[in-house]
């Protein structure tokens, strides 16, 4: 069974920082492609940045500079750094994982399993205070 286990969330201060990690588990053929999506109250699920297997990162343009993902392959676990954190950040912060890339979607209204996309994490609020 795949499972994803967000942790490190929590509040921190306008241009302060955090880093919150997932450790996946379950895939045991193929490594995944990981992501990291976030939802506001009120706004769109938004992919902020993705790793894929090879190592290969990208970044929403609302993150590039900022945010980090960086991935630990030893020990199964996926990193967002984040830093100069501004209150706009502040959301759930999800990890996704699939085999397929294209999977990857940039916004949908919701964040969380969908049919073909099923591999998620329960989320870790990130507040930042201004």
């Amino acid at each position: 069974e795949v499972q994803l286990v967000e942790s490190g969330g929590g509040s921190v201060e306008a241009g302060g920082s955090l880093r919150i990690s997932c450790i996946v588990s379950g895939f045991t053929s193929e490594k995944p492609d990981m992501g990291w999506y976030r939802q506001a109250p009120g706004k769109e699920c938004e992919l902020v940045p993705t790793i894929s297997v090879d190592g290969t990162t990208s970044s929403a343009d609302s993150v590039k500079g900022r945010f980090t993902i960086t991935q630990d392959y030893a020990d199964n676990t996926v990193f967002l750094q984040m830093n100069s954190l501004q209150p706009e950040d502040t959301a759930v912060y999800y990890c996704a994982a699939d085999l397929l890339f294209r999977h990857f979607f940039a916004r949908a209204e919701v964040c969380g399993p969908r049919p073909g996309f099923n591999y998620w994490g329960q989320g870790t609020q990130v507040t930042v205070s201004s």
